[in-house]
């Protein structure tokens, strides 16, 4: 018990000091402010028109996958803050303190993650500026908010494992982001997975990111434009449970991968 207090002081401290160095580099925030407010406008104004019968339809369908995609797109974030910090020898720093091996990674990702409620209250306040509505209870907008939470959670882990793989912040620039591409957009979250050709079909469909577009979609009460329809599959057809197992998914898989580099990597 103590040495699981021990583990949540010690990262709630590097949590502080990641923040911190937010505060004094504001310019960290821009990528999770300015990316999500661009995406919303060039899907909301530029792509309606034509990827939905409704434009103010698929305006409501878009902020889901919005939603979804742009916490994802911030573990490029955590990426690039744990290479970093291995490059300045920050984890050499932290190595020779009485601190718990798990407070380095459970400090970034948590930190990340308040980033990640900042850019998510930026897109909701977007969002509603160009049309979108929470038109479910209160309680399922709150359940959807932390879904979306959650997911970002998940991700930032992978985030930190591809950061301590990829051994300096140049490589991990490409590393962290490049594979987000072809995660993102083979996914619903700009238009429906039953849409989508051959097995662009099947592995958009099982994508947890459609999952969580979809479960956000669901608990927010927001319509479908009529061509953007439900597909047949399980994964469609319970969003928001295959949201909550892909979830847990990747921290099963994830958070040994990253305690286990982080072991490596600290005891060089």
């Amino acid at each position: 018990m103590a040495v699981l207090t021990a583990g949540f002081r010690d990262g709630g401290v590097v949590t502080w000091r990641n923040l911190m160095n937010v505060r004094r580099q504001p310019d960290l925030l821009l990528g999770a402010t300015l990316q999500p407010i661009m995406f919303v406008l060039l899907f909301a104004y530029v792509f309606s028109g034509s990827i939905g019968d409704n434009p103010d339809a698929y305006r409501e369908f878009l902020m889901g996958g919005i939603f979804a995609q742009t916490v994802a797109f911030n573990s490029g974030f955590t990426t690039l803050g744990m290479a970093s910090d291995l490059s300045k020898g920050v984890i050499d720093r932290f190595r020779s303190l009485p601190m718990s091996r798990s407070a380095v990674l459970m400090g970034r990702t948590v930190a990340d993650l308040a980033v990640s409620v900042v850019g998510l209250v930026v897109m909701a306040l977007c969002g509603l500026i160009v049309g979108w509505r929470i038109r479910g209870s209160f309680v399922d907008a709150l359940v959807a908010f932390g879904l979306i939470m959650l997911f970002a959670f998940a991700m930032s882990w992978i985030g930190a494992w591809v950061g301590m793989i990829s051994g300096n912040v140049q490589v991990a620039q490409s590393a962290g982001f490049i594979w987000m591409f072809p995660f993102a957009f083979i996914s619903s979250a700009f238009v429906s997975a039953s849409t989508l050709p051959g097995f662009l079909k099947d592995v958009a469909e099982w994508n947890p990111m459609t999952a969580v577009a979809d479960a956000a979609r669901e608990l927010f009460g927001n319509p479908r434009p009529g061509k953007l329809g439900v597909s047949d599959a399980w994964p469609a057809q319970h969003p928001v449970l295959w949201s909550l197992i892909s979830c847990a998914i990747i921290l099963v898989v994830f958070v040994p991968l990253s305690v286990a580099k982080y072991r490596k990597v600290a005891s060089k």
